[in-house]
């Protein structure tokens, strides 16, 4: 039979391709109906394509299956292009974009509609920008870059400075957003321009949907930020650290090569390289999990603190 898609193996029907990432999932090939499976060691029973990659391997399978529609080439009429901008070779410019003045753009740009480019931007090759993102003045992008729907880079730092009558004022933020190679940004994300000098994004980092990076801060290559993780401004983060979901960092705070943070930890000091922690405030992730199974027993042990108090004599009570 031939392979016409691909599912997930409890979804899967005759025809489709599936995978075995994770041994712990192997029980329920036994009841999956497609047709052929992507895993690291044969399987009984049905047609088996061997990978030592199986998750990276269906992805690859996935793209050859599904293609999303690209725009058309060309600059759309209903654009504007700033007379001193300028664009690369193969582009698609979609309706109601907005090219600022001296924006320079690579080859082979998808930019789809409603997307504003203040003056000054500058990207790489194979940009591909979804709808309704807004890049600031003078902000860096390199190539291959992908920016999802509602991204904005370069939005201004919170800045603000209080005067003799206790009211906030605004800090000007002069700097600009650096955006490296290979890096793909999720919806709905924030990147802060800094006061002064740069927020960075180094190469190959994987940011999701409804995070904040604050001014100035650093994400370091082959990072991955989850959803709704918060950087206060000057946080630096190394290479390949992970934090997972509603993840707070306070500023100026350094998170070290191949860190692992915990969902909805609170970070608030410098976290060593290799170290895996959680909480709020954060802490080694072995401590922790203790920590967390003795929380849920505080009410029992204070009810036998209570029961063995009563059997104590009244003149150990006084002297306890």
């Amino acid at each position: 039979m031939a392979i016409h898609s691909l599912s997930g193996m409890e979804q899967a029907a005759p025809g489709q391709l599936t995978f075995l990432a994770n041994p712990k999932y192997a029980h329920k090939v036994k009841s999956t109906r497609a047709s052929a499976i992507i895993a690291k060691d044969p399987i009984d029973g049905i047609a088996c394509l061997l990978s030592s990659n199986p998750y990276l391997d269906f992805s690859r399978a996935l793209a050859l299956f599904y293609q999303p529609p690209k725009p058309a080439p060309g600059i759309h009429p209903q654009a504007y292009i700033a007379p001193s901008a300028t664009v690369g070779e193969g582009a698609s410019i979609g309706p109601f974009v907005s090219i600022g003045e001296h924006c320079r753009i690579g080859a082979n740009a998808q930019i789809h509609p409603h997307v504003t480019l203040y003056e000054g931007v500058t990207i790489g090759d194979d940009f591909l920008c979804h709808s309704n993102v807004s890049i600031r003045e003078f902000c860096q992008i390199g190539h291959r870059v992908v920016l999802q729907n509602g991204v904005v880079i370069g939005g201004d730092g919170f800045g603000f400075a209080k005067d003799s009558q206790g009211r906030h004022q605004k800090i000007v933020q002069s700097g600009i957003v650096v955006i490296e190679d290979d890096v793909e940004i999720q919806s709905l994300t924030s990147v802060d321009r800094a006061t002064m000098g740069e927020t960075r994004i180094r190469r190959g980092a994987r940011i999701d949907s409804l995070v904040q990076i604050g001014h100035a801060c650093e994400v370091g290559e082959d990072n991955i930020l989850c959803g709704q993780v918060g950087l206060a401004g000057s946080t630096i983060l190394k290479k390949n650290v992970l934090l997972a979901g509603q993840v707070g960092v306070a500023g100026h705070v350094t998170i070290n090569d191949n860190a692992i943070v915990y969902a909805q930890s609170g970070i608030g000091h410098e976290v060593p390289a290799g170290a895996i922690v959680s909480g709020s405030p954060a802490f080694d992730v072995r401590e922790w999990l203790r920590a967390a199974t003795a929380f849920q027993k505080l009410g029992e042990l204070v009810r036998r603190v209570r029961e063995l108090e009563k059997r104590l004599p009244a003149q150990d009570k006084s002297s306890a």
